[in-house]
């Protein structure tokens, strides 16, 4: 994000009508494939010979019922390009517009009484016409999301405020990269604090020059987050980016919270709005974890015995030394325990931790050393593959950690934490996490932290999932890994 060339804009432009005309040319295939069905096939219930009707008088029918959903889709913005929005949520918005259309034509059949009509041949249409327009829609997140990866589609985003709301702003930008959002930088009303670098995020300075610095970045979208209380100061911003050339959006600081920490509560119709603490794990989520882990591991077991067999006698094959290796680490709500990894380094390496941390000058929250020659040659096999951290789901059993969630910290890594990192241990640690699959060693301490923090505000099932099924092919490439 810092450093990179600035590419030349390329949008995924679209004419206007382009989707609603895709709609109307399915409703005419499922119509088509309908009348084939019901009549050629007979699927279901036989047709009559005397009931026999061609394909043509259903063209009228066809033509009303693809109008229908044009307008119902016009109307409840399924054609606006919304970002965020889930294929879930799509698909119950077309199968909305179907339940409406096809009602609308049943009652029209018995308003008017056609000589040719077939009910269940409307069944059909309506079943087909869900399948194909929801099918496109998942087709049209794949292109999108190919040609994001190539940079076609990016919004390049400039994030004004370096407090709560802006961070909240900036980690959901960089755990969900799908929705084609890149910030390339942030700035605040206080020069000093928006001069220091969030991870790859790039600290652009104050608010003086900000005109400038959209061109010069080639800003796309502005974010702001400052208080609202800064109102008259958030409406210069808003004509300074839009006289740059840039899109303007503000974030509402209800108390600096995301929607999921307000529920909102009526006094006979005044408004109150109840607010929940920060980053928080919700409590029925940990059984749900519980299970799915210890699930997990039971059905994976024998090719895990297997494994843990292998590098076991590899390690000792290669020379003296425990086969095991464990390490203080901080979990959640910073209490400590033994983490549990196959040795990966020569026996003494503890004592030269410090003085690498020094010579290679990484940041000693996270310190990554690439090409570290503590490691042994087993070790950087296994370490490539994170074939060293199996050992972590004796600590899972335990219930110590989690198959998903942050990375456990070192106490001397915590004793260097900022208050607001202190968030990412709202929860169990894990083996794996957003941070894994977005670059793993390669990810910034910060940017890690609003990965985590990020995850402990929106875990879902779903999320767990996703998350484990992206992680096998990065560890198995070597992403990121040192």
């Amino acid at each position: 994000m810092a450093n990179e060339a600035i590419p030349p804009r390329r949008s995924l432009y679209m004419p206007k009508g382009f989707w609603p005309l895709v709609d109307v040319a399915l409703v005419f295939v499922a119509f088509a494939a309908a009348y084939y069905m019901r009549y050629e096939l007979q699927l279901i219930r036989a047709v009559d010979g005397a009931n026999r009707a061609p394909f043509g008088p259903y063209l009228p029918y066809a033509a009303v019922y693809a109008a229908l959903l044009v307008l119902n889709y016009q109307g409840s913005g399924l054609y606006r390009s919304i970002r965020g929005r889930s294929w879930m949520e799509e698909v119950y918005g077309v199968i909305n517009g179907v339940t409406n259309a096809t009602v609308i034509v049943l009652g029209l059949y018995f308003v008017f009484q056609p000589l040719v009509f077939s009910r269940l041949m409307l069944v059909y249409v309506a079943a087909l016409t869900v399948i194909a327009l929801a099918l496109v829609r998942a087709f049209r997140r794949l292109v999108q999301a190919h040609l994001r990866a190539k940079g076609i589609g990016i919004q390049r985003v400039l994030v004004v405020g370096a407090g709560d709301v802006g961070k909240a702003v900036l980690r959901t930008m960089i755990a969900r990269s799908e929705l084609g959002y890149r910030p390339v930088g942030y700035v605040d009303d206080d020069p000093e604090r928006g001069s220091i670098d969030l991870g790859r995020v790039k600290g652009l300075g104050g608010l003086k020059n900000l005109g400038k610095t959209i061109r010069n970045q080639t800003v796309d979208l502005v974010v702001i987050t400052l208080p609202w209380a800064q109102h008259d100061r958030i409406l210069e911003l808003v004509e300074v980016s839009k006289r740059a050339g840039a899109e303007v959006r503000v974030v509402p600081d209800v108390f600096q919270l995301n929607l999921r920490q307000v529920h909102v509560e009526s006094l006979d119709g005044i408004p109150l709005l109840g607010v929940s603490g920060g980053a928080q794990f919700p409590n029925r989520g940990y059984l749900v974890k519980r299970a799915l882990d210890i699930g997990l591991i039971a059905l994976a077991s024998p090719l895990l015995i297997v494994i843990f067999g292998l590098i076991a006698l590899a390690i000792r094959l290669e020379g003296p030394g425990p086969i095991f290796y464990k390490q203080r680490r901080v979990g959640r709500y910073g209490q400590v325990f033994d983490m549990v990894k196959f040795r990966s380094m020569v026996p003494n390496a503890d004592t030269l931790r410090a003085q690498l941390i020094e010579e290679y000058q990484q940041d000693p929250r996270h310190p990554k050393f690439k090409n570290d020659p503590r490691v042994t040659r087993v070790g950087r096999l296994i370490r490539t593959t994170s074939l060293d951290e199996l050992p972590n789901l004796f600590n899972v059993l335990r219930g110590q950690m989690s198959l998903v969630g942050p990375r456990p910290p070192t106490p001397d890594e915590v004793a260097h934490y900022e208050p607001w990192h202190m968030q990412r241990l709202q929860t169990l640690p894990g083996m794996t996490g957003l941070w894994q699959v977005n670059g793993r060693s390669d990810v910034p301490f910060d940017e890690m932290c609003l990965l985590d923090i990020y995850y402990i505000e929106n875990w879902s099932v779903k999320l767990d999932a996703q998350i484990l099924m992206l992680t096998l092919p990065r560890v198995l490439l070597g992403h990121g890994a040192y």
